[in-house]
């Protein structure tokens, strides 16, 4: 079993940052990749970035250049620093990890808010 626990978001004026933590624990092991998604009203949930164990990342288009996702083996803890964020940024957060090739697992989500 794996576990994860996100922190970080919150109400930020368009132009400004957040970071966002998601720490695992269990069976970490197990993890092969770990991502950050996220979900609007009236949206499907989209993925924003991952990183695999080797450290490759990757983004959505939408999010280039302004986020980065980052991995610290020694607190099994993913960041995602958000910069430049805009209000369509605006979502639930979700952390994930992917176990192997097929399971996922899923953070409880943590509310981002930009205004205008």
């Amino acid at each position: 079993q794996v576990q994860l626990v996100e922190s970080g978001g919150g109400l930020v004026q368009a132009g400004g940052s957040l970071r966002l933590s998601c720490a695992a624990s269990g069976s970490i092991f197990l993890i092969s990749t770990m991502g950050w998604y996220r979900q609007s009203p009236g949206k499907q949930r989209e993925l924003v970035a991952s990183i695999t164990n080797g450290g490759a990342a990757d983004y959505t288009d939408s999010v280039k250049g302004r986020f980065t996702i980052s991995r610290d083996g020694a607190k099994n803890t993913v960041y995602l620093q958000m910069n430049y964020l805009k209000p369509e940024d605006t979502a639930v957060y979700f952390c994930n990890a992917r176990l192997g090739s097929f399971v996922d697992v899923w953070g409880q989500g943590t509310q981002v808010t930009v205004s205008s």
